[in-house]
């Protein structure tokens, strides 16, 4: 079994420096929230001071308002959850003047998850939000798990040279840095976060959820009414880790916001080690609203147990575990003098 490794003795937990930085970005601390599971933070403010969290993404965003898919469009899996909610948002009009000056206020790094359903409705969007640089957004996070409507419904995150494009026009529509959330579902992923790099991203996002079903034995029928959903929760924390230290490898300088089943500070630690500069927290929120907090809590404590000092001490750090010695599984002959 390996030893432990510590960077120093252990040290008091005020004496770990919890701030990072994703890029030229400042943060108190690694612990976001994640689209789609915190909605646009006003639901969430009865719960916990939101000035806790060091940011959070908000619900996609798409030109107009959408209604989302038809109910049931969420259930419970053993180790997460299914959804469909069909990318329901009240439009990027309404975001601006009705969400985002409330969220100004608490000031805390925002980030609007954007998306469109074919290329110049990715960029119309771009170029709507970048009414809010100045007002309060640091970072448009760009969904590019999204069907393009005009190309037959693949995705734009599974082909690079598509993908390419479409940051490349989105990063000219706005001033607001593009942070692109790439979709696992890309056949090399490292491919597409030095696409989208190269195009201007200042960053990349991952792992969006993986498609997934339900059948309900009873009725005979999914339990979505989709048919399937995006899988996330714990059962995808192995997937993301090993998407995020692929991409880190390949691509050590480029910012990694890591998300992905996230629960404890321990996971949390875990995603900066495989290469993320900061995290986002989703599933879990549903179960306990203020986990985000809880999290940077285990995450401080645990860092001085393991004697680090700030998290860019660990960013990527992991090392290959050392092969078997050969003769350690030589096996004696069936009846051999040992």
């Amino acid at each position: 079994m390996t030893a432990p490794v510590r960077s120093a003795a252990s040290l008091r937990p005020e004496q770990v420096e919890l701030a990072c930085r994703f890029g030229s970005l400042s943060l108190p601390h690694p612990i976001m929230t994640a689209s789609g599971c915190f909605a646009y933070g006003d639901k969430f403010a009865p719960f916990f001071d939101l000035r806790r969290i060091a940011g959070l993404s908000t619900k996609g965003i798409s030109p107009r308002p959408r209604p989302g898919n038809p109910l049931p469009r969420i259930c419970e899996t053993a180790a997460g959850m299914l959804n469909s909610i069909g990318l329901e948002n009240v439009g990027a009009q309404a975001f601006l003047s009705e969400k985002l000056p409330w969220l100004a206020e608490l000031g805390i790094s925002v980030w609007v998850n954007f998306f469109g359903e074919d290329m110049d409705s990715y960029v119309e969007c771009a170029r709507m939000l970048d009414a809010g640089h100045d007002r309060g957004i640091d970072v448009l996070e760009m969904n590019i798990s999204c069907p393009n409507i005009k190309k037959g419904g693949i995705e734009f995150g599974t082909v690079p040279a598509v993908a390419h494009e479409l940051t490349k026009r989105c990063v000219q529509a706005t001033r607001i840095p593009i942070v692109v959330k790439l979709s696992p579902n890309a056949a090399d992923l490292p491919a597409m976060a030095q696409a989208v790099a190269e195009a201007g991203a200042v960053g990349v996002s991952l792992i969006n959820t993986i498609t997934g079903m339900a059948i309900d034995v009873r009725t005979r029928q999914p339990r979505l009414a989709t048919t399937y959903g995006g899988l996330s929760g714990p059962a995808i924390k192995p997937i993301a880790l090993r998407m995020i230290h692929q991409v880190h490898r390949a691509m050590p300088q480029l910012p990694i916001c890591g998300m992905g089943g996230i629960t404890t500070g321990e996971d949390a630690l875990e995603f900066l080690m495989a290469g993320a500069s900061c995290v986002q927290v989703g599933t879990a929120n549903f179960a306990q609203p203020a986990i985000g907090p809880s999290i940077r809590d285990e995450l401080r404590d645990l860092m001085a147990e393991l004697g680090i000092a700030r998290p860019a001490d660990v960013i990527g750090c992991i090392r290959p575990v050392p092969p078997e010695p050969a003769w350690a599984s030589e096996a004696p002959e069936p009846g051999s003098a040992s």
